[in-house]
């Protein structure tokens, strides 16, 4: 990426006149040669105004002051030689910082000889001192910067800032008093504040810069000066500054840091003695005053005495941290005691008030303040004298680096990059202390890496980072510091499979970048190693040692590479080709040939599991890779790169996956060099791959491929130049022509990318096509341009005036996105074939744009402002547009000049503009007059909002520097800013009403109520919703409304009788979309307009803008309409982003006003106040959001700091009684809260106040008013998701989801005790024994946080912040009388206990239970314990670093069994103690050799046969229909199903086929659907050799007979469902014969009533889609099974299975149905599509055929992709017949449609039915017939629903299947010859062809004028279908010639 260089600022030296003619005079005087040169040079430099020719002549001054020799004698030096040095000097002195002026006077000062150097340096002091003492306030920024300019290697204004030191100091302690005291009075003033802050950075830093530069004479010139001397007085004045800067809150970081630095800073030059300097630091950092006077004087102490109050801010001691850091040495020199201890309390200092820490930015500064303390501590290690101490304290198992490792703990997934990589940093100096402490020790060699793996504190550190779950994103960062202190070798012999666990989590968007840096620095590391072991062992050859390390690296890193990218879903690769593969490769180009012969042993037709890209798509992402780094080039061989075929390239272009078709087309585009030349293979495979790619559905893959393409063509254009070059300059006649060769096939090529594009840009294109069709038209005109140029392709040739229409007629697209990149390829087509200048288009567009901008149609509006847009650069559009007034007898006035010469001056662009935003806006005032009359007939006939866009469009793209007319624009600006209130005012009463979505008049307002009535007066009755549920025919020839002024007459503008429907849809509509474009013209109006001032003459003034912020406040205030008020908002954004930004005094001010304004509305809002308490507050967040968001970020915040204090305060319940005055206010707080979290303008600011909000969201809960909880909740969850983070997995409760409760009370530490607390008072009112229920209002919510949170193995164990104490709450919890509450205590128990402590919590749970049945048995006590030891040993089950189970916890469990049997009366508990044994009886719990577990699960199958579901005469509902019983149902066979089905090989009993058998044949419908879940899962895992946790040896032999005969008589439907999914699995050996009982079914009857449950179960997808796959299996064996031809009632049968596939292809079909239906199609292809015998008949085949077309044109890109796999069911010999490139495999679905129609068109011939295949082409050719009747019924839909999207199938292109038909029917026809096709099927087709051709063109010729506009959907459909019915006209006119030639 090239960055472009700012450009500096050059400005002249402009003097004031008294001292330019004081420097002239001076200069003047007679004096040497030498020196008349000089002074005439600058004399010469004064006079001028260029500031390039100055700087030039002041280079030349410099060169003939630096030739000047001192004369003889040494005399003073000549006056004119003076005057021309302090000419220099006032120059330096009065030019800006940053202007180059200034850098070249100081060159040219530096330039004066030694011996005039003093004279120069007084001469200099002179003029700064003069600057310092004369001149004010505006100018301490230019002088701090000359201050600064004069250290800044320029030796003369150093020694002149040592002149005037004192002057200096004083100058700046000025400086900083006024800073500080104009602070305060800059409140609001956002843009002048953040002005002042950098002007006092740089004061402060300045300073600095002086006291290091003068410490030594500072120093002295303390000791030598009196008391109270004026250097005293400033330096003490200055510390005072700096204290109070400090101790400002208003002060933003960066100040208040320097400030910190210059304060130590200050006292290390006061101070000279280091200790002393340590030891009053350490009192700074303590607070603690030094009692004794010695070493700091008594004027500093006072001067700091704000330092030590004790009410000092607490970051306040980070910034004096960061001076003592940062400003003492600790590098290279021998600490003393003082220093040592000062260095070792900065830490603890600062990781005490780690904790307190609320803002992010303040995390921040403590995160780069403990990096900084590191690297000062290694440092000072590193010296020549160790300090003892701080050795001792550092290393790894003291206590100072456990604390700091808990701070990387907790911080290491913080929100900010920036705390994220100090911790990283941190914990690597962690690793270096350790490791220099340890070579201070008695052993030097344990420094080395070996010795560093024995060390057991790297050894236990490198396990429990091991340990860690994956997700934790810090955890990689820390690993990648330990490879490279240790290598890779030593983490791959802890962990082997770490490169697979890595290449495994690449597919995780947010891991893949951690996890890719970690792989770099393992496998870089590894390498290293590997090759420095071999190459210390010289008893292997050089060549033999390289292939010996180079194999083990192959096989560690590139092989597990391969396997991923062969095996795994495709969506978990794309991040290892962006992230992983380049580095690979970079590191070791070599690998990529051990890669292609690896991926090409491989077979061909390999394509890997399902959803992953086979060993082909593997091959084209390793190359993609090694192309883009420059490892290979392709070659002119029939080899790519001299690896690959190129059949390969080209049918990876054409694969089936997405991705391996952007990986191949990436190989093609991408170039390690931009000047390549594009080989004829490369365009070939273009051509190869374009025109079945664009229709692409997936927007990733547009994406890749407009950015691939973008690629090719500019290397396409930078390798043109290159070759046109040296075509221009190659005397070689042969390389010239061979160069020459290749621009033509450039040119070529060009024009074939193009024509293919505009080609697809026709009537029914779908969207995907004309989106890539268009930015890559886009890119041409971009790159390559479509005007004629001596350089270029002359690519205009290419565009005709049809393709510019296609471009044109795509700006009515419904998508925005094709309506921008069309509007935008017509500006850069040649004008001669858009043909907007000829007079009659420009005025038929004109009147279309304008008749669109009265659409009710929304999207018609946009349409119409892209014309606008269009045609404001055509010089003929004033006429047209007078023509128009003239038309709509409209007054429209040209502009005219309002200034001298303006007419002249304005361009043909300013004139349009203004006169088209005339005629629009007098075109809305006429509107708006009638919808004040009638908003009804505004809402039906011409909505306001359409012309409202319009103008708003036009006035987007001004450029308000070049306007000329600016009287007329102030005018017109003024009228829209009217014309907007008025339409406001029409429909805000609709907008602002209670309810206006049903616009029922329910508002107490008078005012609302007025305007309401005055809408509704046409609508009776008005007391009922009549109108709004049936629409209402309003006669708009006579219309007469009542007004205040008496009656109106309306006149209709249209034709005749014309009705409008109006429904209230329709108002609704017209006004927020209204309410929308007033916002939006508003906000464009105030945002892109100059403002008119004083000083500047704009377009708009302060009163007007002010006036617009009143009426936002207004909307956003009182709007009920969610659209209205949001959009509203959009427009107040615009407007606060202006007001911060614009130069008024009184704007700046107006945000802070108006939100301390609605803030105290909000804090006495009641009942009676017009801001709505309902519906989430309306539009008052959004208000508050958006003056908050136009607080800079970067500033101190204040407005949001003070916001946050007042709603919080609001939001939190009040103490006493509740009453509307209190409620109201909390719950518009609650709602405002919840928006501004919300917020991600407002970042990580408003993290310190999250702890606030969540406590008045836990708070509220408490609350008697549901509003209040209501809006808590909603508050509550938002706080959730900002803490959290946005959901990272499917599992709610995964640990992606979580935080560990370090991070979080360190993030929050507030919220420790606040959660405690609660959750004591909680739980201390859940205990049940009372019998009564008691629910705390909070509880829930204080379980859901905590269930959120979980202990790191990393954490200490004597932790502040440890979450043990929360444990003994939540048990307690567990005994709550409330069944969710004991659920949610036993969820959040879990993440409370370590992995470790799982055991021996467990057991302490377990011996809670009772060992008997008793009296007094409290079963909620009991379900609460169970729940709890129920989610620990789940939680224990899912870990994979668990420690192995003792048999105490069986043996507890085996002595309180009878809470699972009869014994226990709650089924309650029974059921959760059955998933308890279920949970312990399972695989991979670590207990199978256990013989108490065994002699359990014996128990357990006993338990179960004993049970009443299994039991004789116990089997009915009557005795067990009581609370709890479904679930215990389903824990029972849950249970039962993995003790006799999936369960172990060592729990198999011969009981478990009895047992499977009573739960299948349960009345139970709940027991039997579990029992055959767990044997579909058991057949599935074994039919796909997984091996799932589960996929255990089934321990019975599977019943088929019994599946059968349940087949044959469930009736329960999911049961059915899972039955038939079963049985379609089992083989068919041992299905059939079909059994019912003892009774033998033939299979044609077993087939009739699977296809019978199929028919009469379509609305079970389940079940309809487990019948059909049985069913086809079953039509498949009877196929092969027949020997001969089948009979009459298996064909019948056939054909109703047909037609249940082809039924499941239809449109509306769920895409379940639709994918198994691809499926059958795919598995009975070869049998039944593709055999040369039609078993099912030819019109049953064909029929099958066209089900398997329609899948292929299915909108569902799944339901595609699943039908394409046909082709790899047809036989190679059938496929090479039709085309020959075309390989065995996965094809995409446009080239499967397209071999497809071949391969029927060749089965054709081969079943001898030319003919029946030529009518039945012909047919599908014809398609749907005579739609003139469905036109007027989707007007009529159009109408009374607007936002009906109907049956639309936007991937499908009619009329491009039409042409692939007509292409291939040609073909046919051919081949049918004269005698093919029967003459009375000839005339039937042609009738019915001539029909449909006539009845099209007949609709055609009755649509309106530019059609393509006003009607686009009905005049594509009708265009479509005039060329179908064309295309099979010229077939049938071809089959009638040859009929006629024979």
């Amino acid at each position: 990426m090239v960055v472009k260089k700012k450009t500096v600022k050059v400005e002249a030296v402009v003097l004031d006149d008294a001292k330019l003619e004081r420097l002239r005079t001076s200069l003047a005087v007679e004096g040497d040669t030498t020196g008349r040169e000089l002074a005439q040079t600058l004399l010469e430099c004064l006079a001028l105004t260029d500031p390039v020719q100055q700087i030039q002549l002041i280079k030349k001054a410099g060169a003939t002051l630096e030739g000047i020799a001192q004369p003889d004698g040494s005399p003073p030096p000549a006056h004119l030689l003076l005057a021309s040095v302090e000419a220099l000097c006032v120059m330096f002195v009065s030019v800006q910082a940053k202007n180059p002026l200034k850098r070249a006077t100081a060159s040219a000062l530096t330039s004066v000889p030694d011996w005039l150097q003093e004279q120069a340096a007084v001469c200099l002091s002179a003029c700064l001192s003069d600057g310092l003492a004369s001149q004010g306030s505006e100018h301490y920024s230019q002088l701090t910067d000359t201050i600064t300019a004069c250290l800044d290697g320029f030796p003369i204004g150093e020694r002149c800032i040592r002149i005037l030191q004192t002057d200096v100091f004083q100058f700046f302690q000025r400086a900083l008093s006024e800073y500080l005291h104009v602070n305060r009075s800059l409140s609001g003033r956002h843009v002048a504040q953040a002005q002042l802050m950098y002007s006092c950075l740089g004061a402060v830093k300045a300073s600095m810069l002086v006291l290091q530069r003068t410490q030594e004479l500072l120093g002295a010139g303390l000791k030598k000066a009196a008391p109270e001397c004026p250097l005293q007085r400033a330096l003490s004045g200055l510390m005072v500054c700096y204290t109070r800067i400090l101790t400002d809150e208003e002060f933003i970081q960066s100040v208040q840091s320097t400030a910190g630095m210059a304060v130590v800073l200050l006292i290390r030059c006061v101070m000279e003695n280091e200790e002393d300097v340590a030891k009053e630091v350490a009192g700074l950092l303590q607070c603690t005053k030094q009692c004794d006077s010695e070493g700091s004087p008594s004027w500093l102490r006072v001067s700091s005495a704000g330092l030590y109050e004790a009410a000092r801010p607490a970051a306040l001691v980070l910034y004096l941290c960061h001076g003592a850091l940062a400003m003492l040495s600790w590098r290279g020199r021998t600490l003393g005691p003082r220093a040592e201890a000062l260095l070792l309390l900065v830490p603890h200092t600062i990781l005490d008030l780690d904790t307190s820490v609320k803002e992010s930015s303040t995390a921040m500064v403590v995160a780069r303040m403990l990096t900084l303390w590191s690297g000062a501590a290694l440092d000072s290690l590193q010296g020549a004298m160790c300090p003892p101490l701080l050795s001792a304290a550092v290393r790894g198992d003291a206590p100072l680096p456990s604390r700091l490792l808990e701070h990387v703990y907790a911080h290491w997934e913080h929100p900010l990059d920036g705390v994220r990589h100090q911790t990283r940093s941190l914990f690597r100096n962690l690793l270096l202390l350790h490791q220099a402490s340890a070579a201070n020790g008695t052993d030097a060699d344990r420094t080395s890496s070996a010795a560093l793996t024995s060390d057991p504190y790297i050894t236990r550190l490198t396990r429990g980072l091991l340990a860690l779950e994956w997700h934790m994103r810090g955890k990689y960062g820390s690993l990648a510091c330990l490879v490279e202190l240790l290598g890779a070798g030593y983490l791959l012999s802890l962990e082997p499979r770490l490169p697979a666990r890595l290449l495994g989590l690449m597919g995780d968007q947010t891991l893949a970048p951690y996890a890719s840096d970690l792989l770099e620095k393992l496998f870089v590391s590894h390498k290293a190693q590997l090759s420095g072991q071999e190459a210390g062992e010289t008893a292997v050859s050089a060549a033999g040692s390289t292939e010996g390390w180079l194999e083990e690296w192959h096989s560690t890193w590139v092989r597990p590479l391969l396997e991923v990218l062969c095996k795994a879903r495709l969506d978990q690769t794309t991040y290892i080709l962006d992230y992983f593969l380049p580095r690979l490769l970079r590191c070791n180009p070599s690998s990529l040939s051990h890669m292609v012969q690896a991926l090409q042993e491989s077979p061909p037709t390999a394509t890997g599991p399902p959803g992953s890209r086979g060993a082909v798509g593997a091959l084209m992402t390793c190359l993609r890779a090694a192309r883009a780094q420059g490892v290979m080039r392709p070659s002119e061989e029939g080899l790519w790169g001299g690896l690959v075929p190129l059949p390969l390239l080209r049918h990876a272009l054409l694969h089936k996956h997405d991705q391996v078709r952007m990986d191949t087309l990436g190989l093609v585009c991408e170039s390690h060099r931009s000047t390549e030349t594009i080989c004829p293979q490369e365009m070939d495979l273009i051509r190869h791959f374009l025109p079945s790619n664009l229709n692409s559905q997936s927007p990733g893959v547009r994406q890749q491929t407009v950015s691939l393409i973008k690629k090719l063509l500019c290397r396409l254009k930078d390798s043109a130049q290159f070759l046109q070059k040296r075509v221009a300059q190659e005397k070689d006649p042969k390389k010239k022509e061979t160069d020459q060769h290749i621009l033509h096939s450039y040119k070529e090529f060009l024009c074939w990318f193009c024509e293919t594009l505009f080609g697809s840009l026709v009537p029914g294109a779908s969207f995907s096509t004309c989106l890539t069709a268009l930015h890559l038209l886009g890119m041409v005109a971009e790159l390559l341009s479509f005007f004629t140029g001596p350089d270029g392709f002359a690519l205009g040739e290419c565009v005709s005036e049809t393709h510019a229409d296609a471009v044109l007629f795509c700006v009515a697209s419904n998508f925005l996105e094709v309506k921008q990149l069309s509007s935008a390829l017509l500006r850069r087509l040649p004008p001669r074939v858009v043909r907007l200048e000829a007079a009659d288009r420009l005025h038929s567009l004109l009147e279309a744009a304008l008749g669109l901008s009265t659409s009710t149609r929304p999207f018609d509006s946009v349409t119409a402002a892209h014309l606008l847009n269009l045609l404001l650069h055509q010089p003929g559009l004033q006429p047209a547009l007078l023509l128009c007034a003239q038309q709509q007898g409209l007054p429209l006035q040209l502009p005219q000049p309002g200034e001298p010469q303006a007419s002249v001056q304005a361009s043909t662009l300013e004139r349009n503009r203004l006169a088209l935003i005339q005629f629009l806006l007098e075109c809305l005032k006429a509107e708006v007059a009638q919808a004040e009359q009638s908003l009804l007939q505004a809402a039906a006939a011409r909505p306001l909002y359409g012309r409202a866009h319009c103008i708003t469009a036009v006035l987007q793209y001004i450029n308000t520097g070049s306007l000329v007319l600016m009287s007329q624009w102030r005018c017109l600006v003024s009228e829209l800013v009217a014309v907007c209130y008025r339409m406001s005012d029409v429909v805000s009463p609709v907008v602002q009403s209670s309810s206006p979505e049903g616009l029922i008049p329910m508002d107490t307002d008078s005012e609302a109520s007025a305007g309401l009535q005055r809408i509704l007066q046409e609508i009776q009755p008005r007391d009922t919703n009549d109108f709004f549920n049936n629409s209402r025919q309003l006669d708009t020839q006579t219309q007469e409304l009542h007004t205040s002024d008496g009656p109106v007459r309306e006149e209709t503008k249209g034709s005749g009788g014309e009705a409008y429907r109006v429904t209230a849809q329709m108002v609704l509509v017209c006004s927020w979309r209204s309410m929308k474009e007033v916002s939006m013209l508003l906000g464009e109006l105030c945002q892109s307009l100059p403002l008119h001032t004083p000083n500047s003459h704009g377009l708009i003034t302060e009163e007007q803008v002010e006036g617009v912020g009143q009426y936002f406040r207004e909307q956003l205030l009182q709007s009920r309409h969610r659209g209205a008020f949001e959009l509203a908002y959009v427009g107040f954004v615009r407007l606060t982003d202006m007001l911060c930004k614009s130069g008024s005094k009184t704007l700046q001010r107006l945000p802070a006003h108006w939100l301390k304004e609605v803030l105290s509305e909000v804090r006495s809002s009641d009942p009676s106040s017009k801001l709505c308490a309902t519906r989430r507050s309306a539009g008052i967040p959004f208000y508050i959001q958006a003056l908050l968001s136009s607080e800079p970020k970067s500033s101190s915040c204040s407005l949001l700091k003070m916001t946050m204090r007042d709603l919080t305060a609001l939001a939190k319940p009040t103490q006493g009684t509740v009453t509307d005055a209190s409620t109201v206010p909390q719950v518009h707080a609650l709602n405002i809260l919840r928006a501004l979290y919300r917020d991600t303008r407002l970042g990580e600011n408003i993290v310190p106040f999250v702890a606030d909000g969540l406590q008045a969201a836990v708070l509220g809960f408490t609350s008697p008013i549901w509003a209040v909880r209501n809006s808590s909740t909603l508050l509550f969850s938002t706080l959730i998701t900002r803490i959290f983070g946005v959901k990272k997995g499917k599992d709610e409760h995964s640990k992606k989801n979580r935080m560990t409760g370090r991070e979080f009370f360190t993030r929050f530490p507030a919220l420790y005790p606040f959660l405690l607390s609660q959750l004591e008072q909680a739980a201390s009112s859940v205990d049940s024994d009372s019998g009564q229920v008691k629910l705390h209002p909070s509880l829930f919510l204080l379980l859901l946080v905590l269930g959120r949170l979980y202990p790191s193995p990393m954490d200490g164990s004597a932790t502040p912040l440890g979450l043990a104490a929360f444990m003994p709450f939540i048990i307690r919890c567990g005994c709550s009388a409330v069944y969710r509450t004991r659920e949610m205590a036993a969820r959040a128990l879990v993440p409370f206990v370590l992995v470790t402590q799982i055991p021996a919590t467990v057991q302490t749970l377990l011996e809670q239970l009772p060992l008997q049945p008793g009296p007094h048995t409290q079963q909620n006590h009991i379900h609460g314990t169970l729940l709890q030891v129920l989610f620990l040993l789940r939680s224990y089950q899912s870990d994979s670093l668990k420690p192995q189970l003792d048999g105490s916890i069986t043996a507890a469990l085996h002595q309180r069994l009878w809470l699972a049997d009869r014994r226990n009366p709650c089924l309650v508990t029974r059921a959760v103690c059955l998933d308890l044994l279920a949970c312990v009886c399972s695989l991979g719990f670590g207990l199978e050799e256990d013989t108490q577990l065994r002699s359990l699960c014996d128990d357990v199958i006993s338990l179960l046969m004993a049970s009443e579901l299994v039991t004789s005469g116990c089997r009915g509902d009557g005795p067990l229909a009581v609370p709890g019983y479904v679930q215990y149902l389903q824990s029972f066979a849950r249970l039962a199903s993995r003790m006799c089905v999936t369960g172990p090989d060592r729990m198999k009993d011969p009981r478990g086929a009895q047992l499977f058998g009573r739960l299948v044949h349960c009345p139970h419908y709940e027991v039997r659907e579990l029992a055959l879940e767990a044997l579909l899962r058991k057949v599935k895992a074994e039919d796909e050799d997984a091996e799932g946790e589960e996929c255990g040896v089934v321990t019975f032999d599977l019943d088929v007979q019994m599946l059968c005969r349940m087949a044959m008589h469930e009736t329960h439907l999911p049961c059915l469902a899972k039955v038939l999914q079963v049985l379609s699995m089992v083989p068919l050996s041992s299905l059939l014969p079909w059994t019912d009982g003892h009774a033998t079914l033939p299979d044609l009857q077993a087939l009739e009533h699977i296809l019978k449950v199929a028919q009469e179960n379509t609305h079970s997808v389940d079940l309809y889609c487990a019948s059909l796959t049985l069913a086809s299996r079953l039509v498949v064996h009877l196929v092969e099974e027949s020997a001969q031809e089948l009979n009459g009632a298996t064909v019948a049968c056939l054909g109703l299975w047909g037609a249940l596939l082809r039924q499941g292809c239809m449109e509306d079909q769920p895409t379940e149905v639709k994918l198994i239906t691809a499926d059958m199609l795919v598995e009975t292809t070869p049998c039944l599509l593709t055999s040369s015998t039609l078993p099912l008949g030819i019109s049953h085949t064909v029929a099958l055929w066209q089900s398997v077309f329609t899948l292929l044109q299915d909108e569902e890109q799944e339901v595609r992709d699943r039908a394409s796999h046909y082709i790899c069911s047809t036989p190679q010999d059938l496929l090479s017949a039709v085309h020959s490139d075309v390989a065995a495999g996965a094809l995409c679905p446009p080239v499967a449609l397209q071999l497809g129609v071949a391969l029927l068109c060749q089965l054709f011939q081969v079943w001898d039915q030319v003919a029946v295949g030529v009518t039945t082409l012909t047919e599908w050719l014809l398609g749907d017939c005579m739609p003139d009747m469905r036109a007027e019924e989707n007007t009529d839909v159009d109408e009374e629903f607007l936002f009906e999207k109907g049956d639309l199938n936007l991937w499908a292109e009619p009329l491009q299947w039409a042409r692939l038909l007509h292409t291939h029917l040609a073909a046919l026809a051919s081949a049918a010859g004269p005698a093919g096709v029967p003459p009375a099927e000839r005339r039937r087709l042609s009738e019915l062809a001539q029909a449909q051709a006539q009845a099209s063109e007949q609709a055609l010729v009755a649509l309106p004028t530019l059609p393509q506009f006003s009607a686009a959907l009905e005049h594509a459909r009708l265009s479509v279908q005039r060329e179908r019915a064309g295309l099979a006209l010229g077939i049938l006119g071809m089959l009638q010639e040859d009929s006629l030639l024979s």
